[in-house]
């Protein structure tokens, strides 16, 4: 698979990517996925060694440090990765949450072109000021300081130059990479790498336009419309594109920053209770999130309330997946170990053999640790760690839009707990879960799910006489088909085909080696010398068949 790389540019990427894995004790890994072996064909010798000191780390520091060597589309990758709760343990996705997008800023001169391209004026037309030092510089973007004409304060987020083209050619070789890796690593297979690398495709090139950015802001914003706890700052769609970003400026203290809320005289618990009810909101009701708040997206402003940015990652939950969010959350509450299981299923069950008795009984005892347990004192950022832990367990992963919600809510509890020790996220989840129950029984909701229930039905019924007619013509016709695709006999067949290969190689190798030393045997008279070449020919020819299979054998370790 790696043979189709699109352009020389993508063979020295694949180089690169080849020896930060090498330097970071990953060759195994290089050799397994056939990266060594396209590298060595195509001339480019890889140095086989490891750093002793690295190889100290523990494996997730070390993939870490490798994401981070290799660039913004990999530590992007990583940061994903971190999401995913129910795929890697709490070790890793610690260490992955360490991943950071700081980069050194790019002079304003390098970044000066693309901005003028953006605007379609020099910025000195439509700006009053224009700070040249960047505020802050990240892997896809760097942010400046301005006030339109008006004076009005903005921040420009502005795309670096080139960085699409970039993200381009590691996407090609990421879903190179998955599809070797499903196909040549069977263990690593469960983890859905083809899956997670579509899923991050996706949510990188969103990130990469702006204005889909600014659209979840004001979506988001308009969901909270006379909300006065929540500050999202305003688009200037007039100087908004794909690779530039133009919004209000946000004067409030940093997420990080407690000190300063102390002395600013703010209310920490406050604050702790409108940040969860604003994520609340968002998921159980609203369906549309903001999937990275962590504290550098969050600021603390005078009056308690919170201004929130960056709208790049957004988890979006579909009306039926919330209610289950609420079926499951009620059920750890309730100490429900079967309607637990159902949901469980229900997400990650799909094409996947469970042992459903197995799952009930560990659920069931995962519950009852919280029986009898006050609402307040449960910690529901712990309770959906451990629920991630028993999926790991069974070989379950969530769909993504779940993994970034669970993600959502673990960065917000820690974040409420870090402004109030007593932080009581169970309590705050009550009465929104107590509404979405509620919303979800009401006449008028139970009314249209079963006006589109009658509908489809209906559909259903009179559809059914034409699909019948279709069916009985294609099955006179002959053209009736029915295709079965099973991964597994597939792979039993590919094994077979090159076995049955080997075997026809070695074949045609023991006839050469009979049928020559046949001739060889017969050399006498005029012809002798003909067949004394035919001879030498054959076993020459066999040679070269025995070399094969060897061959052949050694690169498939079998």
């Amino acid at each position: 698979m790696w043979d189709a790389l699109g352009t020389v540019r993508d063979l020295g990427r694949l180089q690169e990517i080849a020896s930060v894995l090498i330097r970071y004790g990953f060759g195994d890994v290089v050799r397994r996925i056939g990266m060594a072996d396209v590298l060595e064909r195509a001339g480019r010798l890889l140095h086989w060694h490891n750093g002793e000191a690295r190889l100290r780390m523990s494996a997730a520091t070390r993939v870490r440090r490798a994401l981070e060597d290799l660039g913004p589309t990999f530590v992007k990758l990583g940061q994903v990765l971190a999401t995913r709760v129910d795929l890697l343990p709490p070790d890793w996705i610690d260490e992955l949450s360490e991943l950071q997008n700081s980069v050194p800023p790019l002079p304003f001169e390098q970044v000066r072109p693309q901005l003028v391209a953006d605007l379609g004026l020099p910025p000195e037309e439509v700006f009053l000021r224009l700070d040249e030092t960047p505020l802050a510089a990240a892997s896809l973007a760097q942010t400046h300081r301005a006030w339109l004409a008006d004076g009005t304060p903005v921040v420009l987020k502005i795309r670096r130059p080139g960085i699409r083209e970039v993200i381009e050619a590691d996407l090609r070789l990421l879903a190179r990479l998955a599809e070797i890796v499903e196909t040549r690593a069977p263990d690593l297979k469960r983890y859905h790498p083809a899956e997670v690398v579509h899923q991050f495709t996706l949510s990188l090139r969103r990130e990469l336009d702006f204005a889909a950015e600014c659209r979840n802001a004001e979506r988001i914003a308009q969901n909270f419309a006379g909300h006065a706890e929540i500050l999202i700052p305003a688009v200037h769609w007039r100087w908004t594109c794909e690779a530039l970003n133009v919004q209000d400026f946000v004067d409030g203290i940093p997420g990080r920053d407690l000190a300063a809320v102390d002395a600013a005289g703010l209310d920490r618990v406050k604050l702790a209770r409108t940040g969860a009810g604003i994520v609340l909101k968002m998921v159980l009701e609203d369906g549309c999130f903001h999937a990275d708040p962590h504290p550098g997206n969050i600021f603390y402003l005078p009056g308690n309330r919170i201004g929130v940015i960056d709208f790049g990652m957004v988890g979006r939950i579909s009306e039926q997946r919330r209610y289950q969010v609420v079926q499951l959350l009620h059920g750890m509450v309730a100490q429900d170990a079967e309607s637990v299981t159902d949901v469980l299923l229900e997400w990650g069950g799909g094409g996947i053999e469970v042992d459903e008795a197995r799952l009930q009984q560990d659920i069931g005892a995962f519950v009852d640790e919280f029986r009898g347990v006050p609402l307040k004192e449960l910690r529901i950022g712990a309770m959906f760690g451990d629920i991630t832990a028993i999926l790991r367990e069974h070989r379950l992963t969530l769909p993504a839009d779940l993994a970034l919600m669970i993600k959502a809510f673990l960065t917000l509890e820690g974040m409420g707990r870090q402004l109030d020790p007593d932080f009581d996220m169970a309590s705050e989840a009550r009465p929104y879960l107590e509404r979405a129950v509620l919303k979800r029984y009401a006449p008028g909701a139970v009314l249209r799910r079963g006006r589109r229930s009658l509908v489809g039905a209906v559909d259903l019924l009179g559809n059914l006489p034409r699909d019948l007619k279709r069916l009985v013509q294609a099955a006179r016709r002959g053209r009736l088909q029915l295709h079965v695709e099973t991964n597994s006999l597939r792979e039993f067949g590919e094994q077979v085909d090159r076995a049955a290969n080997r075997l026809t190689m070695g074949i045609v190798t023991a006839a050469l080696v009979i049928g020559s030393s046949i001739v060889m045997n017969s050399v006498g008279g005029i012809s002798s010398r003909w067949l004394l070449a035919i001879g030498v020919a054959g076993f020459v020819g066999a040679a070269l068949c025995g070399i094969w299979i060897l061959f052949s054998i050694w690169r498939s370790r079998k």
